[in-house]
């Protein structure tokens, strides 16, 4: 069977839509403006994913002491580096489809002490 590049064109389309759709339901703002805010929201994240490990390395040595902050904290930090760090690529490459961000705080710099959440 030959797969046509209109027929992989509108099964794209077929997928990305119906998302697209949706994410403008909840977006009060316009289309260009929600999608350059996930793109720069994106790109930000990439790039400062790294402050998560002193981030949270600092937040639990408050809370549960330095000893648990070096060991857990450690280990917890390098897992929010990851995901900050990959959840940031994909808002960025998938820009085009704005949807709210998945991570909590969108940006490092804001609840600098509150940590990291997904969804």
């Amino acid at each position: 069977m030959k797969t046509s590049i209109t027929q992989v064109v509108f099964l794209i389309l077929f997928c990305v839509l119906p998302q697209t759709t949706m994410a403008q339901r909840n977006m009060p703002q316009s289309y260009p403006v929600a999608a350059s805010e996930k793109l720069v929201n994106g790109i930000a994240n990439a790039v400062t994913g790294v402050i998560e490990l002193p981030k949270t390395v600092i937040l639990t040595s408050r809370r549960d002491g330095p000893a648990y902050g070096l060991t857990v904290g450690l280990v917890t930090g390098i897992m929010h580096t990851i995901g900050r760090t990959v959840f940031g690529v994909l808002d960025a490459a998938t820009f085009f489809i704005p949807t709210q961000p998945t991570v909590r705080p969108p940006y490092i710099w804001q609840d600098f002490d509150k940590e990291t959440t997904y969804g």
